[in-house]
């Protein structure tokens, strides 16, 4: 009996020591994240010591860099609106009505990763009408084809987070319709898929240059590619500009939307999943 009291009474001591021994961070996880640190900072710090502080000072005097700058802008928001628009009720409908759809979505939205950019952009340019080919409409439809795949990806991620058909049928039970459901209802709940959506279709929009290259627009990326012919000091510096500010607003807005999840019980920002909490009304 007073082995077992014995035994009893040391177990709570060992409970702790489990835990420090799970919670403890193994040295090979530091050399990796050595090792990216290595990999990611040393050319960008041969880029800055290439291009020098005085480049930063004369960029923005440059010609032609405000419209190529505000063409692109221009183009994310047109890329993220005809995106969201097209896909978050696609996927909202296949996640409710027609679930066994989900596998062959996954592989009609990666295709765009796949197929090379040059062949994408030269048969949009043989299929659009003519009026179309000369307007800003055209390269921001062949980025939401590009956009697709990380699009999708996202939603799918913040749906299956939640339980789409509860709240669907609780919604409709209160009496609303299929708009009030899906923009009071199952966007809230989704807020930080749309948000890690949002991020990385900014992102591929802010650097894809073989799409804006063949149809003839003077984006961001091409105009410090058209410069790198006549300076090698400008574009290095026009791009590592480009890097920290799309640093910046990327991490923005993932600090500002798990604050907001945070405070309303949403999913974690991340790009590629949600992590799931419990659900939320609107």
């Amino acid at each position: 009996m007073a082995a077992i009291t014995a035994k009893h009474a040391r177990a709570p001591e060992a409970v702790p020591r489990q835990r420090r021994r799970r919670t403890s961070f193994p040295v090979w996880r530091w050399v990796i994240l050595a090792i990216a640190a290595v990999y990611f900072l040393v050319p960008l710090a041969a880029a800055l010591r290439f291009a020098g502080i005085s480049a930063f000072g004369s960029l923005f005097t440059e010609p032609g860099i405000w419209p190529a700058l505000w063409l692109s802008l221009r183009l994310a928001a047109i890329t993220w609106s005809v995106t969201m628009v097209l896909m978050v009720p696609t996927t909202v409908y296949v996640h409710l009505r027609m679930p066994r759809v989900r596998r062959m979505l996954e592989t009609v939205t990666i295709l765009p990763i796949v197929i090379p950019p040059v062949v994408l952009a030269t048969g949009v340019l043989q299929a659009m009408p003519l009026a179309l080919k000369a307007s800003v409409w055209l390269l921001g439809l062949e980025y939401v084809v590009l956009a697709l795949p990380f699009a999708y990806r996202a939603l799918d991620a913040g749906l299956r987070s939640i339980d789409v058909k509860t709240l669907t049928e609780a919604s409709n039970s209160l009496g609303a319709g299929t708009l009030t459901t899906l923009w009071r209802v199952i966007l809230p709940n989704i807020r930080t898929a749309v948000i890690s959506a949002t991020v990385l279709i900014v992102a591929l929009v802010l650097g894809e240059f073989t799409m804006a290259s063949i149809v003839l627009k003077v984006t961001f990326p091409v105009w410090i590619v058209n410069t790198d012919q006549l300076n090698g000091t400008i574009p290095t510096a026009a791009s590592l500009f480009a890097l920290f500010v799309t640093w910046i607003i990327l991490m923005a807005i993932t600090v500002a939307a798990s604050r907001q999840s945070r405070r309303t019980g949403g999913g974690e920002v991340t790009l590629f999943a949600v992590a799931p909490r419990e659900t939320i009304g609107n």
